[in-house]
């Protein structure tokens, strides 16, 4: 065995022992991760927090509190834009809507909303189309700090032309400058968006169903767990949602191997926007 192979083997223990203790300390759960994801997101971690080794790392979690949130800062991806992938959304204004306006009431869940792009996005949407009114939107992470970035609504003001593209090609029917002030530098969201959301952390990984959903959407999000785990978040999102309600996933997820893909049809292929079926 080479030294680097040696080297390299030693890490692997050291980053599952690492993950080990962030769990049993603090009950965040990694371990299911995709490992190369999260070897890549814990050896940036331990260059910028300035250890030699992750069992450094690890003692220093154990033993200083202050550390957890600069790792959970590395270890969840905090990456979006609102109306990414605009097809998605204009998808879901054009197919999922109509079928949305029978219900009296709704409930739409974004797991994983991360600084709250996507949520914006979805309420910003429903109120366009009328329904603002009548849904309660979940936005859950597992980060305190992501979800306190998506409450406050504030993003860097060389962001908006990308929004307020995205925006566009989506169909909105408004100005995307409707819904947010600009200063210093900043653009802040009208808090009115804020007033039908439910801001909560919840753990894909470890925790429950905590109401029936007429739309999830999760995207982006299990391309970083294992096989098993996105099993067991699909198993989540199918236990979740209302007879005939919505899944959407991002562009590079899709249900195919999931021991739950039975309990969903294809709605919107393309845009990987499944349909909960009827048992």
């Amino acid at each position: 065995m080479s030294e680097a192979t040696a080297v390299e083997k030693v890490e692997d223990i050291e980053i599952r022992l690492l993950l080990e203790a962030l769990f049993l300390k603090y009950h965040y759960d990694f371990r299911n991760y995709a490992m190369a994801s999260i070897k890549r997101r814990l050896k940036k971690a331990r260059e910028q927090l300035g250890f030699d080794t992750f069992s450094a790392m690890q003692e220093g979690l154990l033993h200083d509190q202050a550390m957890l949130p600069q790792l959970l800062r590395f270890l969840t991806v905090q990456v979006s834009e609102m109306f990414r992938d605009p097809s998605y959304f204009q998808a879901i204004r054009e197919k999922v809507v109509p079928h949305l306006r029978t219900y009296p009431s709704l409930k739409v869940w974004i797991a994983g909303c991360s600084s709250g792009e996507e949520l914006y996005s979805l309420v910003i949407l429903f109120r366009e189309e009328g329904l603002e009114d009548r849904t309660i939107f979940y936005a859950t992470d597992i980060s305190h700090e992501a979800l306190e970035a998506a409450e406050a609504g504030v993003y860097a003001l060389d962001r908006i032309q990308l929004f307020t593209e995205n925006h566009r090609k989506s169909g909105g029917k408004s100005s995307l400058s409707d819904y947010y002030q600009a200063a210093y530098g900043k653009a802040l969201f009208d808090k009115t968006l804020r007033r039908h959301v439910v801001f909560s952390d919840h753990s894909l990984v470890t925790d429950a169903v905590f109401a029936e959903m007429h739309l999830i959407s999760c995207r982006n999000v299990m391309i970083y767990f294992d096989r098993a785990l996105q099993d067991r978040a699909v198993g989540l999102f199918k236990d979740s949602l209302a007879r005939k309600g919505f899944l959407g996933l991002g562009a590079k997820e899709n249900l195919r191997f999931s021991l739950h893909a039975d309990a969903f049809t294809d709605f919107v292929r393309e845009e990987k926007i499944y349909q909960r079926r009827v048992e």
